[in-house]
């Protein structure tokens, strides 16, 4: 079945935008960026920016995120997946990301939030002049990496954000 990305969640004063792949089934389901209970985006992000956001309610996420100068968004604008694995991906049409990064003035860096989106932002915006910074995914399908570790690699994001 083909999947669709969700429509970017950044502004004029994004200075970071993390790029996952492309949603997961929770995610799609409940029209949400990062909405399998055991996806670690919103505790790490938090930690990032000193706040807990994974209890909050869905538009005030956003909006701390928008606060804080982040924006998020996929690099596949749509693909064939069963499931929500990206290994499972097919035939997949990249986002316009040299596009949107073109329309945000402030922006300093652009995280990649596992290997896949990594793998196709490169190959977008290598060469842009924006600092690009590789994550662990935040999926709960990537578990070999325990969070203490995650958290500290995530952790340099906050130096884009002051």
């Amino acid at each position: 079945m083909r999947r669709h990305a969700f429509a970017p969640h950044a502004g004029p004063g994004t200075r970071l935008l993390i790029l996952g792949s492309l949603p997961g089934e929770a995610s799609l389901a409940a029209g949400e960026y990062y909405a399998h209970p055991r996806n670690l985006f919103w505790h790490l992000v938090g930690s990032v920016i000193g706040r807990d956001l994974a209890d909050l309610p869905y538009p005030e996420r956003l909006a701390a995120l928008e606060a804080a100068g982040i924006g998020v968004w996929d690099t596949i604008a749509s693909a064939r997946r069963a499931g929500s694995l990206d290994a499972a991906i097919r035939d997949e049409e990249a986002a316009p990301l040299p596009d949107l990064v073109a329309r945000l003035p402030q922006l300093r860096a652009v995280a990649f939030n596992g290997r896949k989106a990594s793998a196709i932002g490169h190959r977008q915006l290598g060469g842009t002049g924006f600092t690009l910074l590789d994550l662990p995914s935040s999926s709960p399908a990537y578990a070999a990496m325990p969070l203490a570790d995650k958290q500290r690699l995530w952790a340099r994001l906050a130096d884009f954000l002051a």
